[in-house]
């Protein structure tokens, strides 16, 4: 074990603890289905949900440290805890996405609805186009249990700007520099999903125009006195 990194681990560890109960708060998840996981600065390391505990349950503790391989780094962890079943996936995305600090796993309710008619959720509000840069893409059918899901996203957002996926027939995944902004990113791809599909029910979408979401894109944070990012 590398002392040094002791105090980093331990606030990811609550970081990431923290977080699942926002999952719960915001109702992105049912049971146990969902995760959040945390690169550990300067490391090989990163932080994930142990397997099948109650969010009720979790402590910092209880989280898992693995390394960047995906398997369980046992100078980190006591007890018989496994990780998340989702670990294969979430090790593919930081081994592949160096900026990326943060991963999230929902099934939430009208995201998951438009993973389930394999439909990316269409850019059709400048609130969209500041945060995710146009729609918010399919990612294709991926098995459980390995890193199918994490190539799965790394392909699908390569040359995207957004920080998330819908996986076709299974649920959201968002990304970010930081647990809290992946966090950020699922619920706003939540929110903005409930009002697609109700948009749908009241006739259809009518998207925006490509240069007007290149307008927006990031204009909220500009405005606000953010740093952000654009194409040239």
């Amino acid at each position: 074990m590398n002392t040094a990194l002791a105090p980093a681990v331990a606030r990811v560890r609550a970081a990431v603890c923290d977080l699942h109960r926002e999952l719960v708060r915001y109702g992105l998840v049912a049971w146990t289905a969902g995760n959040v996981s945390g690169r550990v600065p300067d490391s090989d390391l990163f932080v994930i949900k142990p397997s099948g505990v109650s969010y009720d349950d979790l402590t910092p503790d209880r989280m898992v440290v693995c390394g960047l391989d995906g398997e369980l780094d046992p100078a980190w962890n006591a007890g018989d805890l496994a990780p998340s079943s989702d670990t294969a996936a979430h090790a593919y995305v930081f081994r592949h996405l160096d900026h990326v600090g943060g991963v999230v796993h929902t099934h939430s309710t009208y995201a998951s609805a438009w993973a389930a008619r394999h439909e990316s959720i269409p850019c059709a509000l400048t609130a969209m186009a500041d945060e995710f840069g146009g729609e918010i893409p399919l990612g294709a059918f991926a098995r459980i249990g390995d890193d199918s899901i994490g190539r799965a996203i790394v392909e699908t957002l390569e040359g995207h700007r957004s920080p998330a996926v819908l996986m076709a027939n299974h649920g959201l995944v968002t990304i970010g520099k930081s647990v809290d902004d992946a966090l950020h990113s699922a619920l706003v791809v939540e929110h903005n999903a409930k009002i697609m599909w109700g948009a749908q029910q009241l006739g259809g979408v009518v998207g925006l125009p490509h240069k007007t979401i290149r307008d927006f894109t990031g204009v909220y944070g500009y405005i606000r006195g953010q740093t952000w990012v654009t194409d040239a």
